[in-house]
C-alpha cells in the first residue's frame, strides 16, 4: 500500500472485470526570466496529444480540443544552467475566452500519480471551472514521460506486489527485506541519475517554471491529496506568486512518515467501520455475513489469515494473496462509489474467487488489463525517498507494529511494514517534515473531509495551521472518500467554485454535510 494517497481511478482492467462479472501565451518569441539565474523560460508550444504512455498508465488519446507540451526545466536547481529533463503539460482551453482569469493547474497526488492521463478522464467534474480557466496538469518530475523512475520490470513487479506483506516468521521476513532490496537495486540501476533530483521541492520549483511558460502572473491551484503538500511547499517558497488555490485531502504537514503511516491505517480502519456499518443497516441487501459491523470486520481478518495460508483464484494464473486483497480493500474505500464493488468482492472471495479483489489491487499499483504497469509505484517510493529522512531497520520496524495492529487490525501489519521501504534507498531524504509556512501569500481553501481513509481530516487544520494567519482558510466536508470536491457534493463544489471563479472564499470554519443544501457555506469578500 503505498505511503500516501493516490487519487482514484478505475483502470481498464477493473472496467474489463466489471463487464465480465485559451492560451496562456501564444507560440511567439516571448522569453520570461527566472528568479533562479537558470535559462529563461519560453511560452510553451502547444500541440496535438498522443495516447497516454505505458508509464501514464495507457489508454486512449484526449479529445481533439486537447494541447500537450514540453517544458525543459533543470535537473538539478543548484546548477540551473546545467543539464535539463523534459515535463510534459496538457491542457483544455477556457470556453469563454471573453471572461478567462489564467490557468488552472492540477496535481492529482500519489505523489507519482500522472496529470497527462487523470486530467481528460476527470475533466468533466471541472466543466464549471473551465468556463474561466485553461484546465491545464503536467506529470510531475520522475512521473510518466517526464523523466520517469523505472525500477523493475512488469513479471518482477507481479512477484513484488504478490510478496508476503506481513512476514511473521523469520524466513518471510528475510524475503520480504530481500525482495524490498532487490526492487531498490533495481531503482537505482535503471533511474540512478534522477533519484536525487525528484523531491517535492524540485517539483515545486518546476511549478515556479510552469507558472512562467503559461504566462501567469500567479499561480492559480488545485492540489489533490499529495497536491496539497506540493502545494504548500510551493506556497512557502513562492508566496507571492500563489494566485487562488484548493487544497483537497490534506497531507498532514506536521506529521513523520511513521505518523502518516499510522494516521493512515487509523482512517482506513474507520473507513472500513463505515463501509460495514453501511452493510448492516441495509439489512438483508448486503451480501456479506455477520449481524453488526464487527462481525464483518471480524469475517474480513479471517479472510485475510485464510489468503495468507492459501491464496485462491485470481485472474488467470495469477492469485488473490493476502497482501493483493487488503490492497483491493484499500482501493475500493478511496472512493464510496467502490462501496459495492468491495461488497461484491468480499462476498467472492469468501466463495473462493478472488478475481474482483484482484483487480481492485491492480488499479491501486497502476497494472492494466495487459499486464503492463505505469510507473506510478517507482515514483512514488522515489519522491518519497527523496523527501522523507525516515530510515527504519527491521528491529524499529518490528518493535512498532504492535502499535499499528492496535489502530487497525486490517491495514496495521501492512503499513508498519511498508516503513521500511525507504530503508536503503541509495538517495538521502530531505525533511523530516515539509515547510509550507507562507507568510503573504493569498488565501488557500483547504477541505478536510471527515471520512477519508488516506489523508484523515485533521491534516486541513494542521495545513491551515502551518500556512500561517490569514493564509489557509478551512472547510470541512462531512462524507466518505478520499477528497471532497470529487464526491460531487453540491455544497463542496459550490464554495470551491465560487472562490475560483469569483474570488469569494467561505468563511473560515465552514461546513459541508454529505447531500445538504449548498447554502451550508457562506462567502466572504472578493479576492
Amino acid at each position: 500500500m503505498p505511503r500516501k494517497a493516490l487519487r482514484v481511478t478505475v483502470t481498464a482492467s477493473l472496467a474489463a472485470v466489471l463487464l465480465t462479472t485559451s492560451a496562456c501565451s501564444d507560440d511567439g518569441d516571448g522569453k520570461k526570466t527566472t528568479a533562479d539565474g537558470g535559462r529563461e523560460v519560453r511560452p510553451l508550444k502547444w500541440g496535438g496529444c498522443e495516447a497516454p504512455t505505458a508509464a501514464e498508465g495507457g489508454g486512449q488519446a484526449p479529445p481533439k480540443d486537447w494541447q500537450c507540451a514540453t517544458l525543459d526545466v533543470p535537473l538539478d536547481y543548484a546548477k540551473p544552467e546545467g543539464e535539463t529533463i523534459p515535463i510534459a503539460l496538457i491542457r483544455a482551453k477556457a470556453r469563454n475566452k471573453a471572461e478567462r482569469i489564467g490557468s488552472l493547474v492540477f496535481n492529482f497526488g500519489g505523489p507519482g500519480g500522472s496529470g497527462i492521463s487523470t486530467l481528460p478522464g476527470a475533466a468533466k467534474e471541472y466543466e464549471a471551472l473551465r468556463a474561466r480557466y485553461d484546465l491545464v496538469s503536467f506529470d510531475p518530475r520522475g512521473v510518466g514521460r517526464s523523466a520517469p523512475v523505472r525500477c523493475e520490470d512488469d513479471k518482477q513487479l507481479d512477484a513484488y506486489y504478490s510478496q508476503d506483506s506481513s512476514p511473521t516468521t523469520p524466513e518471510q521476513e528475510k524475503d520480504f527485506v530481500g525482495n524490498i532490496r532487490t526492487y531498490q537495486k533495481a531503482c537505482e540501476k535503471n533511474s540512478g541519475k534522477v533519484l536525487p533530483y525528484v523531491g517535492t521541492e524540485n517539483a515545486a520549483r518546476d511549478l515556479d517554471r510552469i507558472r512562467q511558460a503559461l504566462g501567469d502572473e500567479k499561480l492559480h491551484y488545485f492540489g489533490i491529496s499529495y497536491g496539497t503538500e506540493l502545494g504548500g511547499v510551493y506556497a512557502h517558497l513562492f508566496p507571492k506568486n500563489v494566485g487562488r488555490a484548493v487544497f483537497d485531502a490534506v497531507v498532514d504537514p506536521t506529521k513523520t512518515s511513521e505518523e502518516s503511516a499510522l494516521g493512515q491505517a487509523k482512517g482506513f480502519q474507520l473507513a472500513l467501520g463505515n463501509f460495514a456499518q453501511d452493510c448492516v443497516d441495509r439489512g438483508d441487501e448486503c451480501k456479506l455475513q455477520g449481524s453488526t459491523a464487527k462481525e464483518i470486520e471480524a469475517n474480513i481478518i479471517k479472510l485475510q489469515q485464510d489468503l495468507a495460508a492459501k491464496p485462491i483464484a485470481g485472474m488467470g494464473d495469477r492469485l488473490l494473496t493476502e497482501s493483493a486483497a487488503t490492497n483491493g480493500i484499500a482501493q475500493a474505500l478511496y472512493s464510496k462509489e467502490l462501496w459495492p464493488l468491495l461488497e461484491q468482492g468480499l462476498d467472492e472471495a469468501d466463495g473462493g474467487q478472488g478475481q474482483l479483489l484482484l483487480a481492485l489491487s491492480d488499479a491501486l499499483n497502476g497494472r492494466d488489463q495487459q499486464g503492463h504497469y505505469s510507473n506510478i509505484g517507482a515514483a512514488n517510493t522515489a519522491i518519497n525517498c527523496a523527501d522523507s529522512k525516515d530510515r527504519y531497520t527491521l528491529e524499529q520496524t518490528k518493535a512498532k507494529l504492535p502499535v499499528f495492529r492496535s489502530a487497525s487490525p486490517v491495514f496495521g501489519d501492512f503499513l508498519g511494514w511498508a516503513m521500511m521501504g525507504c530503508t536503503d534507498w541509495p538517495v538521502a531524504g530531505a525533511w523530516q517534515t515539509p515547510d509550507v509556512s507562507a507568510p503573504g501569500a493569498a488565501p488557500i481553501l483547504v477541505i478536510g473531509n471527515t471520512g477519508d481513509p488516506a489523508t484523515p481530516y485533521e491534516g486541513a487544520r494542521k495545513m491551515v495551521e502551518r500556512l500561517g494567519p490569514g493564509v489557509g482558510v478551512e472547510l470541512t466536508y462531512k462524507g466518505e472518500g478520499h477528497g471532497a470536491y470529487n464526491s460531487g457534493d453540491a455544497c463542496v463544489q459550490e464554495a470551491v467554485n465560487t472562490y475560483l471563479l469569483d474570488g469569494k472564499p467561505p468563511t473560515a470554519g465552514a461546513v459541508c454535510t454529505a447531500g445538504a443544501s449548498p447554502s451550508a457555506t457562506q462567502t466572504g469578500t472578493s479576492l
